[in-house]
């Protein structure tokens, strides 16, 4: 599938889950893929990354994105359901020593829980030689989790707002759409990113990405299933390079902004 979806123009590719680090051949699977394209990456926990870094970067892993939401232990079990906060910051300290890099951080911020956290985790990122992304929490537009995304949206306008003012420098993230800043921090500086899925219309109106899930559907909307596509039943039945061509053609004409 990789293949064909470089015969279309695809140059990147990012493995993502549930947990990849979870396969036993993602050593393999990397290796496999990296000759083809320009870049792949991976998104992940981070609780099994400390051991696997070295060898994903041989494999020919580009960077990686790894998931921490707070350095407090307590409030990592209380989020997360456990407490491997070590485990995560030494994977990060590990996939920076490797080369993967950039080394981005995901922090979802959380309005009562980790919200007063985002000036030390920009301390850790830059003593860690990591970029931070602050990601907004976001809402489903059927309003399903009305109640629980209000009680824990937190807007980051204000911290933006800072951001813009404290940076020496500041770029743009092409893919996305969004402003990179860079601020001292720690004695270093660090590079912040703010994720605002639910005001970039922008980013929807140009997003070229397409997915593929653990089931066999093409996906052209994280968040919108009306565009899926299966192809695992045009795999499984043989079709040909040509035909599964055609399948990904189907999921790409299905793309509609979620966020307009």
């Amino acid at each position: 599938m990789v293949g064909v979806a470089v015969s279309l123009g695809v140059r990147k590719v990012k493995l993502t889950g549930g947990e990849p680090l979870l396969r036993e051949d993602i050593v393999d699977i990397v290796s496999r893929i990296s000759p083809l394209v320009k870049e792949v990456s991976l998104t992940t926990n981070g609780t099994g990354l400390a051991r696997l870094a070295v060898p994903l970067k041989q494999a020919g892993l580009s960077r990686v994105n790894v998931s921490l939401h707070t350095l407090d232990r307590a409030r990592f079990k209380r989020i997360c359901g456990t407490d491997l906060s070590e485990s995560v910051t030494d994977s990060i300290h590990s996939a920076v020593e490797a080369g993967l890099n950039p080394v981005k951080v995901n922090m979802v911020v959380l309005r009562g829980e980790n919200d007063h956290e985002v000036r030390p985790m920009m301390d850790f990122c830059a003593k860690s030689g990591a970029i931070l992304q602050l990601i907004e929490l976001e809402a489903g537009r059927e309003q399903s989790n009305a109640a629980s995304f209000e009680s824990r949206f937190y807007s980051l306008q204000s911290m933006e707002d800072a951001l813009s003012k404290e940076a020496f420098e500041v770029t743009e993230n092409e893919l996305h759409r969004r402003r990179r800043y860079s601020v001292k921090a720690n004695g270093g500086s660090v590079t912040v990113e703010v994720v605002r899925p639910m005001h970039n219309t922008e980013f929807c109106a140009n997003c070229t990405r397409i997915r593929m899930t653990s089931d066999g559907l093409l996906k052209p909307c994280l968040l919108d299933p009306s565009g899926n596509v299966d192809a695992l039943t045009s795999l499984r039945s043989g079709s040909s390079d040509d035909e599964l061509r055609d399948v990904f053609k189907s999921a790409i004409a299905n793309r509609r902004p979620y966020w307009r």
